[in-house]
């Protein structure tokens, strides 16, 4: 007795593999803190430059807040 799985079905629908082609536009990296749109306040554009700044520098997406406290503290924030 054949079983149903040994045989392939007529119309199967076949989905292309993504993992197999091309990827995104080198040297993209995704952004967490800056976006399209301006804050109204200067030194929050500030921040959000150097965060993503430390991030292309260091090669990470996401940052911790002790990495966080690193770049404020380059910016001139002290206790």
């Amino acid at each position: 007795m054949a079983l149903m799985f040994d045989s392939p079905i007529a119309n199967e629908t076949t989905f292309p593999d993504r993992r197999r082609g091309p990827t995104g536009a080198p040297g993209v990296e995704r952004r967490q803190f800056s976006d399209a749109r301006s804050s109204s306040r200067p030194e929050v554009d500030e921040l959000a430059r150097a965060v993503d700044q430390y991030k292309l520098l260091h090669r990470r997406r996401f940052i911790t807040f002790e990495e966080l406290y690193d770049v404020m503290v380059s910016l001139g924030y002290h206790r």
